[in-house]
């Protein structure tokens, strides 16, 4: 009797913990999320008294409300520059602090790094990260799920003469890290599901898969593996 109890119980936790778990990493991730940008945006409070805004008369922690109020006022701001980015006089005043950002030492290998990503990723480049595909990594025979995010440059393509093309091919479950492939062209598969579904798979450790896409997954790799 005592071990069906338990075998109950076992079974109605492990039920309510994959009702409640994906309802709690959502709620951790955004206050995790919330408190990470907020250490930046509270800096636009500067103009107001710490007495007011922070706890123990100025010697606490900021109230969470004007860490929200900030965090308001970033979005706002933000909003403004790309209003002002709009307009001729606008756009000059951004091409004056970009070329000055460009010139400090060390914080320019930075600033140009991360434009380039961001350039990457917004410009209207449709091969930029919008094919998800399959390479054979960490070794032939293993398939990982990655990102086709354009052509290796001409000096690659000139010294291996195959095709090179670049794969991201993320970790999971925390995609935001993982491997750049220079892979062959002709050692690519291209699946037919969109980003967001790849996504949902590597966060979810491969358990998200659609059922018609996952058909066309499997295939995609015994094709590949009869080649």
């Amino acid at each position: 009797m005592n071990k069906g109890l338990l075998a109950r119980w076992r079974g109605n936790f492990l039920t309510g913990l994959a009702v409640v778990l994906p309802s709690i990493v959502s709620i951790a991730v955004t206050v995790w999320f919330f408190g990470t940008v907020s250490r930046f945006t509270d800096i636009l409070l500067f103009f107001l008294p710490r007495a007011l805004t922070h706890a123990q008369g100025g010697g606490g922690a900021i109230h969470w409300y004007w860490s929200l109020l900030a965090l308001a006022l970033a979005v706002v701001l933000i909003g403004i520059v790309g209003r002002l980015a709009r307009y001729y006089v606008g756009r000059k005043v951004i091409q004056l602090v970009d070329r000055a950002l460009l010139h400090i030492p060390l914080l320019n290998k930075i600033y140009g790094t991360l434009k380039q990503v961001n350039e990457a990723f917004v410009s209207s480049n449709k091969s930029s990260f919008k094919h998800v595909v399959l390479v054979q990594f960490p070794r032939a025979g293993q398939y990982s799920v990655g990102f086709l995010t354009g052509a290796a440059n001409r000096e690659f393509q000139a010294k291996t003469a195959a095709g090179m093309v670049s794969v991201f091919v993320p970790t999971t479950p925390n995609p935001t890290s993982g491997f750049f492939l220079m892979v062959p062209r002709k050692d690519v598969i291209e699946l037919d599901m969109s980003v967001d579904e790849g996504l949902k798979m590597i966060l979810s450790v491969g358990a998200v898969v659609l059922g018609a896409k996952r058909d066309v997954f499997i295939q995609s790799i015994r094709l590949s593996s009869k080649l």
